[in-house]
């Protein structure tokens, strides 16, 4: 089985910065893109940022312009730069591969937790 690893949560105070890490090897060399989801407790889950195998980026417009999604492909792990946070980002954040039959049998991990703080 192959093991998805998020990474870099933590507790900030409203307009700090986080970097999240997911880590999901061999992602690269089979060609997935990556998702970045989060829910909060008691919310629905929602969709965050995506980033392609082609390298395409997309944004929820609740983030957009606050939040970067990139990757290093040498290190099969996706990064979402989180600035200027506010309270109502406080969620679970989870990564999931997609594209082909490979990408979408990875199972979900075990997410990173951030939280801010007014």
């Amino acid at each position: 089985l192959v093991q998805l690893v998020e990474s870099g949560g933590g507790s900030v105070q409203a307009g700090g910065s986080l970097r999240l890490s997911c880590t999901a090897p061999g992602f690269t060399s089979n060609r997935c893109g990556m998702h970045w989801y989060r829910q909060a407790t008691g919310k629905q889950r929602e969709w965050v940022s995506s980033l392609s195998s082609d390298g395409i980026t997309s944004y929820a417009d609740s983030v957009k312009g606050r939040f970067t999604i990139s990757k290093d492909n040498s290190k099969d792990t996706v990064y979402l730069q989180m600035n200027s946070l506010k309270p109502e980002d406080t969620a679970m954040y989870s990564c999931k591969p997609y594209g082909g039959s490979w990408c979408g049998a990875i199972s979900w991990g075990q997410g990173t937790q951030v939280t801010v703080s007014n």
